[in-house]
C-alpha cells in the first residue's frame, strides 16, 4: 500500500471504530473555522496556499466521517491586511455561529486579540502574531501552537552559534527586518540574547513595502556582519538576493524567516539561490504522506480546493499543519466533553494536545494551559541548488531566555 493510501486508509478506520460512519458527517452540526485572512494585499504569497489547504483538509476529513461524526466547515473571507476589515470580518462570522478564528497576519491578529479575549473566543495564531502569546496563563483565548517568531529568532542564534565554534563573543550578527509589527517583533529577544552571549548586533530596517533596500544594504556592506538574520517576506528576498551580489554578502550567511518558498527561489534562480539559509515551522516538500494523499485523491482526480502549483507548496503544508492540529483540537474536546463544541471545551481540547505531529508535518507538540505553543521546534534548512536539505534536527533552544521574555512582554499586558 502507498504512504498516502496508507494514511487515508488509517484515518477512515479510526473513524469507523468511534462509530462515525462517513454519511454521518453530513447529517450531523458542522463545526466551523472562521478564516478571515488578507487575499488582495500583502500575505498574498502565502494565504491562498493556507487557505485551500484547510479547505482540502476538510473535504479529506468529512470523507472520512468527520470529527466524532460532525462536518467541518471552512469559511474564507478576505480583510486586506486591514484591521477595520479584520474587526468586521470577525464581528459577522461571529453572528453566524463561529467561534474559532485565524487571521493569518501579525497586525490584524495582534489587533483583534483583546477583542478575542473579552468575548472568550479562539484565535488560531500560528506562524503570525505577538510572541507572548504563547502564554495560556495571560492569553487564555490564543492558540500560537508550533513555534513563535520570537523562539524561530532564537533558534536561528543557536545554529549560528553552532557555525562559529560555540561562541559568539566575538562575533556580528545582523538583523535585516520589514519596518512594521511583523519585522520588528523578534529584536527584544534578540537584544537578550546578545546580552546573554557577547554578540554585537546590527539593525537595519527595511521601509514598507521592501522594495527599495539600497539603504540597508549599504550599511550592511560597511559593517561587515558575520550572518544576517532576515525577518522579510517573500519577493522581498529576491530584491535581496540582488542586494547581495551587489554588496558581496556570501548567500549563505543569510538565514531567513520562514516566509521564503519555492516560488521565491525560482525568482531568485535555482542555481543563484544555492546556499541561502532559511528557518522552517514545518517539513516541506510532497512526500510527507498526508500531503502525498491530498495530491492522489483530489488532485490526481481535479478535485482539489485549488491549483494544483499551489499543493505543492511549503505553505500549503503550513496550512496543513495549523488546520489539523485545529481539528485535533476539536475532536479531543468532543471525545472529551460531548456535543455541543465550546469555547471552553475547545480550548481545553487544544490544552488536551500530547506530542502532536500533524500527520508528520512538524516537530511533536505538547499544549498545556500554561504553554499554548507545545514545543517551539523549528529547523535550518539550506537550499543545495535543488531541493532544501536540513542542516539541523527539530531543535528549541535558550527556551528559557525566551520564556523570560514571553513573562515580561505578557505581564504587562492589559485587557
Amino acid at each position: 500500500m502507498k504512504s498516502g493510501q496508507h494514511v487515508k486508509a488509517l484515518a477512515l478506520a479510526a473513524a469507523l471504530a468511534s462509530g462515525a460512519a462517513v454519511a454521518s458527517a453530513q447529517d450531523k452540526e458542522p463545526i466551523k473555522f472562521g478564516l478571515c485572512f488578507d487575499l488582495s494585499k500583502s500575505y498574498t504569497f502565502a494565504t491562498p496556499q493556507v487557505a485551500q489547504a484547510a479547505q482540502d483538509f476538510a473535504m479529506y476529513t468529512n470523507e472520512n466521517g468527520g470529527i466524532e461524526g460532525h462536518p467541518v466547515e471552512i469559511i474564507v473571507r478576505d480583510h486586506g491586511n486591514e484591521s477595520q476589515r479584520g474587526v468586521e470580518c470577525y464581528e459577522q462570522l461571529k453572528r453566524e455561529g463561529v467561534f474559532i478564528f485565524n487571521f493569518m497576519s501579525t497586525p490584524v491578529s495582534i489587533s483583534l486579540l483583546p477583542r478575542l479575549m473579552k468575548d472568550g473566543n479562539i484565535m488560531i495564531q500560528s506562524a503570525v502574531g505577538r510572541g507572548d502569546a504563547v502564554d495560556g496563563e495571560v492569553f487564555e483565548w490564543i492558540f500560537p501552537v508550533g513555534p513563535t517568531y520570537w523562539q524561530q529568532a532564537a533558534n536561528d542564534v543557536a545554529f549560528i552559534k553552532s557555525q562559529m565554534g560555540g561562541d559568539l563573543s566575538e562575533a556580528k550578527i545582523g538583523f535585516i527586518y520589514l519596518d512594521y509589527p511583523f519585522g520588528q517583533d523578534p529584536i527584544n529577544l534578540l537584544n537578550t540574547l546578545a546580552e546573554k552571549e557577547g554578540f554585537e548586533l546590527e539593525l537595519y530596517p527595511v521601509p514598507l513595502p521592501g522594495t527599495d533596500q539600497s539603504a540597508a544594504w549599504s550599511k550592511i556592506r560597511r559593517d561587515k556582519p558575520d550572518y544576517l538574520i532576515s525577518w522579510m517576506l517573500a519577493g522581498q528576498h529576491v530584491i535581496a538576493s540582488k542586494e547581495m551580489r551587489r554588496n558581496r554578502f556570501p548567500i549563505d550567511r543569510y538565514l531567513t524567516v520562514n516566509w521564503l518558498n519555492e516560488v521565491d527561489i525560482r525568482n531568485i534562480g535555482e542555481e543563484e539561490a544555492k546556499g541561502i539559509l532559511r528557518g522552517t515551522n514545518v517539513a516541506g516538500g510532497q512526500e510527507i504522506p498526508i500531503v502525498k494523499t491530498m495530491l492522489d485523491t483530489y488532485y490526481a482526480n481535479g478535485k482539489g480546493s485549488g491549483p494544483e502549483i499551489l499543493a505543492r507548496d511549503v505553505y500549503y503544508n503550513v496550512g496543513l499543519a495549523i488546520q489539523a492540529a485545529a481539528q485535533e483540537a476539536a475532536r479531543l474536546a468532543i471525545k472529551e466533553n460531548g456535543w455541543p463544541l465550546t469555547p471552553e471545551t475547545m480550548k481545553a481540547g487544544y490544552e488536551s494536545i500530547v506530542d502532536y505531529d500533524a500527520y508528520g508535518l512538524m516537530a511533536p507538540v505538547t499544549v498545556t494551559p500554561s504553554d499554548h505553543g507545545g514545543s517551539g521546534k523549528t529547523r535550518i534548512e539550506q537550499w543545495d541548488g535543488e531541493k532544501w536539505v536540513p542542516l539541523t534536527d527539530w531543535i528549541s533552544e535558550y527556551t528559557d531566555v525566551v520564556w523570560d521574555v514571553i513573562r515580561e512582554s505578557s505581564s504587562k499586558y492589559e485587557q
